[in-house]
C-alpha cells in the first residue's frame, strides 16, 4: 500500500485530463489523486472538467457525477450524504472533512484539490486503510460497563444535567477527519490513540451509567495512548460535526489528575 501525506508544496505528477462537455459554461476543475495497487504507476492526479450547472452543489456531488459519466475506474467510499456516516472523509483542499457536506462553491476560485485522509495507507485512490483506526476503537470498549444486576423492571435512568454531560462527544462519526489531522497521531498512530478515539473514550467516562471508570482511567494511563496529545488543536479545527476532541483529552487528563491527589 502506499502512504500518502499531503505537503505544502505537493510533487504529485499530473496524469489524465478530462475536459468538460462542449458548450459548458459554468466549468470547476477537480484534481483528485490517484494510486492503484494493480497497476505500476506512481501516485498522481487526474484532473475532471465539470458542468457545475449539471451537477450538484456539494464536492461528493462532483465525485459521483465522474465516476457515473466520466471515469468508472475512481474509487472512493460514500454511503449516507447527509454528515451522518463518515463514509466519505477525504482531504478537499487541504483540510480533512466530508465530501457530502463540503460545498463546491466553498472550495474557492482556483483548482478543487481532492486527497484521501493524510498519513494513512492508501487502498485505492480515495479509500484510505482503516483497520488500524477501528481496532484503537475496539481497545477502549466503547460500551456501558456496569457492575450492579440488569433490573428487569426499570431503565438505568439519567437526570437531564446528566444527560447533558454526554453533548459533544456522542455526536462523533468515526470519520476519522481529527486524527489523520494530528501530526502527534501521523508520528506515532501505532501507540497514540489519537482524538477520535479519545473523545469516544470520554463519552463512556461521562456517561453517568457506567461504572468502570477506574479501569478505563487505568487503560488510558499510559504515556503514548493518552499523553502523545500536545493540544495542537488541528482536530478541533478540522471537526466536520464542530466536535471539540481536544477538551476531550484535557478532560481525561485530569480525571486522571483528580484521582492520584
Amino acid at each position: 500500500m502506499a502512504e500518502f501525506s499531503l505537503p505544502k508544496n505537493s510533487k504529485i505528477k499530473p496524469g489524465k485530463h478530462f475536459p468538460a462537455p462542449e458548450g459548458a459554461s459554468n466549468v470547476k476543475t477537480f484534481k483528485v489523486y490517484r494510486w492503484s495497487p494493480d497497476d505500476d504507476q506512481n501516485p498522481h492526479t487526474d484532473t475532471y472538467d465539470i458542468d457545475m450547472d449539471d451537477c450538484g452543489p456539494m464536492v461528493l456531488d462532483a465525485l459521483i457525477k465522474i465516476k457515473n459519466e466520466v471515469d468508472p475506474s475512481l474509487t472512493f467510499r460514500r454511503s449516507c450524504r447527509e454528515g451522518i456516516c463518515g463514509s466519505c472523509a477525504m482531504n478537499i483542499d487541504g483540510t480533512n472533512t466530508l465530501a457530502c457536506t463540503k460545498p463546491v462553491e466553498e472550495c474557492g476560485t482556483r483548482d478543487v484539490k481532492v486527497y484521501p485522509l493524510p498519513h494513512m495507507s492508501v487502498i485505492k485512490d480515495l479509500v484510505p486503510d482503516m483497520t488500524h483506526f477501528y481496532a484503537q476503537y475496539a481497545s477502549v470498549e466503547p460500551w456501558l460497563k456496569t457492575k450492579t444486576p440488569v433490573s428487569q423492571s426499570a431503565e438505568r435512568l439519567q437526570s437531564k444535567e446528566e444527560r447533558e454531560q454526554l453533548d459533544g462527544l456522542y455526536e462523533c462519526i468515526l470519520c476519522a477527519c481529527c486524527s489523520t489531522s494530528c501530526p502527534s497521531y501521523w508520528w506515532n498512530s501505532d501507540k497514540y490513540l489519537g482524538p477520535a478515539i479519545l473523545l469516544q473514550s470520554y463519552r463512556w467516562l461521562a456517561d453517568s451509567r457506567d461504572e468502570a471508570t477506574g479501569e478505563r482511567l487505568d487503560q488510558l494511563e499510559d504515556p503514548f495512548k493518552l499523553y502523545r496529545c500536545h493540544t495542537i488543536m488541528n482536530c478541533t479545527n478540522t471537526c466536520p460535526k464542530g466536535l471539540n476532541p481536544g477538551k476531550a483529552i484535557s478532560e481525561i487528563k485530569k480525571l486522571i489528575a483528580e484521582r492520584s491527589m
